[in-house]
């Protein structure tokens, strides 16, 4: 095992595109990183950095305490894992299993006893004399798994290994892979575009967009403390609700206008977000998480509006209300000024999750109770948090 730190690191290609920028990230010995983003934000050439597969244009990249910039891949102890198998498909599932144990020269028996370690470990007894072509997917997945597995590595790289799954298969394989990690105690750090799996798995979460690092954290810390407009819409599913509002500071209070209703904001909410003081009568963005908003049938501080749109799930009910809000052209002109395609768009629709057996027709006029304590803010000029 070892730790993975990147100190000042960036890769820029022939062309003077840059890949990554300045990345400064350490992943403890032991730990399970989520490197997420979306598309070409870098990620996945930060993880082919780690694994020799790509030169480092700047900076230092060490490995267990040791400059691996230099290091070919083979001197680098570490084991990848890609959403391609990449398995020999004339070969059993054993010789799979250990072939890079014998072409590294170790002795049989070495050989056949990790073998049997890493299929009992994944429940590959049964399969050892079959050959890929004979395996399902989320099989074929457990046998990269345990090639890389049974050569003891520093470090397990991941690179979207779940991508080519149904989301059945997905679901199974994001429980066997953190059994996997956690009983072997192997510093990983596993790619992806997905955040289901990035929040369910990683110890910590690393956000990557284009090619800088936007924020690392635990779970939690990011979803409910992100420090800019893009991971709090990156992160969440269903995905964080953007609606404009206008603070406003009546006698000692701070209300917030918004949908069209004015609503006195927790006194505990303004003593943690001390910044917001500075947006007294400016426009800001509101996110409200869909499992902070209900209907409800009170009448006292709530958002009006109408049912829009219904989605079934099976086990959750997704409705999506149209504010009767007076913002909604504030809210149009704040979607041109964000400028940003990987960033939805603020409206004056909120989506929420809605509890089985309660019955909504479209175009219903309904009464939305939010959780005002667990309001995000974010300024509409720097897409930073306001806190």
């Amino acid at each position: 095992m070892a730790a993975i730190t990147f100190s000042h690191v960036g890769k820029a290609y022939a062309d003077g595109r840059l890949a990554v920028n300045d990345l400064n990230l350490e992943v403890a010995d032991g730990e399970f990183l989520a490197l997420v983003g979306p598309s070409g934000c870098g990620k996945s050439t930060a993880l082919r950095m780690i694994a020799g597969l790509e030169d480092i244009t700047r900076g230092t990249l060490s490995i267990g305490g040791m400059v691996a910039n230099a290091l070919s891949p083979r001197r680098r102890n570490v084991a990848m894992i890609f959403q391609s198998y990449a398995l020999y498909p004339h070969l059993s599932v054993a010789d799979n299993l250990g072939f890079a144990l014998k072409v590294r020269g170790e002795a049989r028996d070495v050989v056949e006893r990790r073998v049997r370690e890493a299929a009992a470990m994944l429940e590959l007894q049964a399969l050892l004399a079959r050959r890929p072509g004979q395996l399902s997917g989320g099989q074929r997945q457990r046998v990269a798994m345990g090639r890389a597995l049974v050569r003891h590595p520093a470090a397990f790289l991941m690179d979207e290994p779940l991508s080519n799954l149904d989301a059945r298969l997905r679901g199974q394989m994001r429980v066997e892979i953190a059994r996997l990690q956690r009983a072997a105690g192997v510093t990983t750090v596993y790619v992806t575009h997905d955040q289901i799996e990035a929040m369910t798995m990683g110890d910590r979460i690393a956000v990557m967009r284009d090619g800088v690092l936007q924020q690392l954290g635990r779970p939690r810390e990011l979803y409910d403390h992100p420090v800019n407009l893009f991971v709090a819409t990156f992160l969440g599913s269903p995905p964080l609700n953007l609606l404009s509002a206008i603070p406003r500071r009546p006698g000692e209070g701070v209300e917030l206008e918004i949908a069209g209703v004015r609503v006195p904001l927790p006194a505990g909410l303004t003593r943690q977000r001390p910044g917001l003081s500075r947006y007294a009568d400016t426009e800001v963005i509101v996110g409200i998480r869909p499992e902070s908003a209900a209907i409800t049938d009170a009448t006292d501080a709530v958002l009006r509006g109408v049912v829009a749109f219904r989605e079934d799930l099976g086990a959750s009910l997704l409705t999506t209300v149209e504010l009767a809000s007076d913002g909604a052209a504030r809210g149009r002109a704040l979607v041109e000024d964000l400028g940003e395609s990987d960033i939805p768009a603020v409206s004056n629709r909120l989506r929420l999750v809605v509890r089985r057996g309660q019955t909504l027709a479209l175009d219903e006029p309904v009464r939305v109770a939010v959780e005002w304590d667990r309001l995000l803010f974010f300024d509409p000029a720097t897409k930073l948090a306001i806190v």
